[in-house]
């Protein structure tokens, strides 16, 4: 057996690859104005190229900064960064005008394409903005910092006495401005407090922040924050500026933590200069975030249900061609993809029983079409018998049901919502694992059952199988903007999609491959199963001491060199 894995990602004796976790800062110059009365108000939308494939991915969008030419944004994407792997970077600028989430409604400001690689080993990347025949339009900069693992978070508020006045015709709109310093020396946004308008003794609402986005765990590094005066014309009047440590700010209010606002060109020029008001902490609070796996020490379960699509495009299942053809010497991509999921995440289920629906398929003994049957064919209990149990019912089923159709998701979705519903105290956690090869039919239901699953302890994958066109599936899978139906938005992302093709083919295969579509599908579980625990307030239980209900050593979740599944992930996610 391997030891455990410490939470710093450091384990003695042991090989990873030369991976980081990556945040990148990000800002641009000289943008072309495409507003009539104003300036634009830019946005940037990163997308990674993953490797093997022929597309670009979005993956992060920064806030929308109004009426500037030269932002900074404080919003920041964090990627992996893998040393040995060229990983192709495209920003896009667009101008936004609309609270519309289509990009192609908003005005293309440019793009800059580069390696992760590039940004990394520069220090700061500073790229020329391309539009349409290459002609350039501004510049975007970009630098990189490479994140620890940190599990703290800080809750700050501040008031302002007495700052300068900078309206003609009132007094000011004062705002803060939070900066950490990096370890090229620059200083990069992190945090921008509302602005409030018409005073010069202003209180801001209290914020939180991971210490990670705030000094990167270095609790003496310092932080500069800046006030400004806000302007429509969005050229804001710098009122004056101040330092602080994280240290230092959990002494909590007194006279150690009443900052001075210092304006440098008003210093330098007024001899009897004493500052531009005072910056007072009125609150600090460390808070500890759990981690994925403090609830999972603490006894959270996962449950996972797996849903597959009987629906007549797979293929009759006697032709080699199907994608539910079982007589072959390999398993199909059906079974392919139940027995490297299964392979995870069945350590993190106590009983090993695992309820299998099927969709979209004629059912014996009538042949009536059916969107939610248990695989198994027992009339009132669906769970199957560890990893083999369910490939067993699988290929019995296959055997017995005619292929149909339509490809519907909302009854399974909604099955798994109902028990979700009964367990909201965090004991248990429900994953829905959906494989499916085709469109989906009944969208609008599946769009309004996801929605109110988001409320739930649940979350979906989809993996796609086959070559049909999946580009339905990736509007659920909303990593970058929120799924709604109608005025409906969904409370947070519960849905990942995976498709299984560029797992294999010609140029990828084995036990490798299917280890890593594995961990492509769990990748997003732990980030959201702790939005939900953290939007419902639930904290975990103390470690259980009964060894059998915990994970074993992780020696299911390596091969090779790579630490791959919920492990790796978890050790990332904070928040």
């Amino acid at each position: 057996m391997l030891p455990s894995v410490p939470q710093s990602g450091f384990l003695g004796g042991s090989a990873v690859e030369p991976t980081s976790i990556i945040e990148l800062t990000i800002s641009c110059r000289g943008l072309a104005d495409m507003d009539v009365f104003s300036k634009s108000d830019p946005m940037v939308v990163t997308f990674i190229h993953p490797f093997g494939e022929d597309r670009w991915v979005e993956v992060h969008r920064t806030e929308v900064i109004q009426n500037t030419l030269e932002p900074k944004f404080s919003k920041k994407p964090v990627l992996t960064y893998n040393f040995e792997e060229q990983q192709k970077v495209k920003f896009e600028v667009y101008d936004i005008d609309s609270p519309s989430d289509m990009l192609s409604d908003h005005d293309f400001l440019g793009l800059a394409v580069c390696t992760l690689g590039q940004i990394v080993s520069s220090g700061m990347l500073e790229l020329p903005l391309h539009v349409n025949k290459g002609k350039k339009c501004g510049t975007i900069i970009l630098t990189a910092e490479e994140l620890i693992f940190c599990k703290q978070e800080v809750e700050l508020q501040f008031l302002g006495k007495n700052l300068d006045r900078m309206d003609w015709f009132g007094k000011s709109d004062p705002f803060l401005v939070f900066l950490k310093s990096t370890e090229s020396g620059q200083y990069s946004v992190v945090h921008k407090t509302e602005v409030i308008k018409n005073t010069l003794n202003p209180t801001w609402k209290s914020f939180q922040i991971s210490v990670r986005e705030l000094c990167n765990g270095d609790m003496d590094r310092n932080i500069k924050v800046e006030c400004y005066d806000w302007n429509r014309s969005g050229n804001h009047s710098f009122i004056g500026e101040f330092y602080m440590t994280v240290r230092q700010i959990l002494q909590g209010p007194g006279p150690a933590n009443e900052f001075t606002l210092i304006n440098p060109a008003k210093k330098q020029k007024k001899s009897g200069y004493k500052g531009s008001g005072v910056i007072h902490l009125m609150n600090s609070i460390l808070i500890e975030r759990p981690s994925f796996l403090d609830f999972i020490k603490g006894g959270t379960e996962l449950q996972c249900t797996i849903a597959i699509d009987f629906t007549a495009s797979n293929g009759h299942p006697s032709s080699p061609d199907s994608l539910h053809y079982t007589g072959g010497m390999t398993l199909n991509p059906y079974a392919d993809a139940i027995q490297a999921v299964g392979q995870i995440i069945r350590d993190y289920d106590t009983d090993k029983m695992f309820p299998v629906l099927g969709f979209g398929a004629r059912i014996p003994p009538d042949g009536k079409v059916s969107h939610e049957f248990f695989v198994n064919f027992h009339p009132t209990n669906p769970y199957c018998n560890d990893i083999e149990g369910v490939l067993a019912a699988y290929r019995n089923c296959i055997s017995r049901v005619q292929l149909y159709g339509p490809t519907n998701f909302a009854p399974v979705i909604n099955h798994v919502a109902k028990f979700a519903a009964t367990y909201t105290d965090g004991s248990q956690y429900f994953f829905l694992l959906i494989i499916t090869d085709g469109v989906i039919t009944d969208m609008p239901q599946t769009k309004e059952a996801i929605i109110r699953a988001s409320m739930l302890p649940m979350s979906i994958v989809i993996i796609g199988v086959g070559a049909a066109d999946f580009a339905a599936m990736e509007e659920l899978d909303a990593d970058t903007v929120a799924l709604t139906s109608g005025n409906k938005v969904a409370a947070r992302d519960i849905v990942q999609f995976v498709p299984f093709r560029n797992f294999k083919g010609p140029q990828v295969g084995g036990q490798a491959s299917m280890l890593q579509l594995a961990k492509a599908v769990l990748a997003e579980i732990p980030t959201q199963f702790l939005s939900y625990m953290k939007d419902k307030g639930i904290k975990p239980k103390p470690p259980r001491t009964d060894t059998h209900s915990l994970p074993p050593d992780p020696e299911v979740l390596l091969f090779g060199d790579k630490a791959v599944g919920f492990m790796s992930v978890a050790q990332q996610c904070v928040s």
